[in-house]
């Protein structure tokens, strides 16, 4: 649920209860060394769940304490996997925070420490964010080595094989969709708009947050191609889908395409869709 309609939803909330009184009480009784080890790994899993509900609704402080959490519960757990799936995690909120550079070590150094025990998806998923860190920080080659290399381990994963339910999101049409975001940072709208042809297999009803998100960004790559009438239909789609949403982060990425906008202000569309946005998202 926290996938479809963002951090702020209920269903999401409530993960953070089960955290609380549920899981964590449990983890002071008495049980054998293997079901210690699952029950670590699964609340830390809970644990980053509920930190990550917290970077979607802008609530930076309580996401760090709660992924400090996981981290320590996944290293209790011995799961090197975990902690690679939840550093990775953590290299995001870091980037989201403004700081790519970081992210990028973050990312990079829990592909390493993982490269020899994760399955290719979560090793993948490492590479992604590595990927989107130095796009956010301008370094083309280094995203594309990135983004390459991630691609190639989804590629490597097989049919029928042994494959992780809880990263089952995380597909070539997720990888595509983050790859726009990658370009549009990058300034190269036209491998933007490559990478969002493969992105639109995500279902919108499925991954409500997510397109809206891709749609933003698809937004402001056409607008670095100068075709405003794009822009703002790709920017109209995108607020239909995430005025619906609860989540701080996805409405700052229609925040920050209208902040793009200024220059076309006083286009009459373009001040429309402005005051529109304003408007239908202060009362989101």
């Amino acid at each position: 649920m926290g996938l479809q309609y963002g951090g702020g939803n209920w269903k999401t909330s409530s993960v953070t209860e089960c955290l609380r009184l549920r899981a964590a009480p449990l983890l002071t009784g008495t049980y054998s060394q293997d079901i210690g080890k699952e029950l670590f790994a699964a609340t830390a899993e809970l644990a980053r769940i509920v930190a990550w509900s917290a970077v979607d609704t802008g609530h930076h402080e309580e996401a760090q304490r709660h992924f400090v959490q996981a981290l320590r519960l996944a290293r209790a757990a011995g799961d090197v996997q975990a902690g690679c799936y939840v550093l990775t995690t953590m290299a995001l909120q870091t980037l989201l925070r403004g700081h790519p550079e970081q992210a990028a070590d973050m990312a990079e150094g829990a592909y390493e420490r993982a490269k020899n025990t994760a399955a290719p998806r979560v090793l993948a998923f490492a590479k992604l964010i590595e990927a989107r860190a130095h796009g956010r920080a301008g370094d083309a080659k280094a995203a594309t080595a990135a983004l390459v290399r991630s691609e190639n381990l989804l590629d490597s994963i097989r049919p029928g094989s042994h494959d992780l339910a809880w990263l089952s999101y995380f597909t070539h049409a997720r990888l595509a969709a983050d790859a726009t975001e990658i370009y549009r940072d990058l300034g190269k709208p036209k491998e933007a708009f490559s990478w969002n042809d493969q992105a639109d297999a995500m279902p919108a009803d499925q991954f409500t947050r997510s397109v809206g998100i891709r749609l933003a960004v698809l937004a402001g790559a056409h607008l670095q191609e100068g075709d405003l009438e794009q822009s703002l239909t790709a920017g109209s789609t995108a607020l239909g889908i995430l005025r619906t949403v609860s989540s701080a982060r996805a409405h700052g990425y229609l925040r920050d395409f209208t902040a793009a906008l200024e220059p076309w202000k006083k286009n009459q569309a373009a001040a429309e869709f402005i005051a529109r946005t304003r408007t239908e998202l202060a009362t989101a």
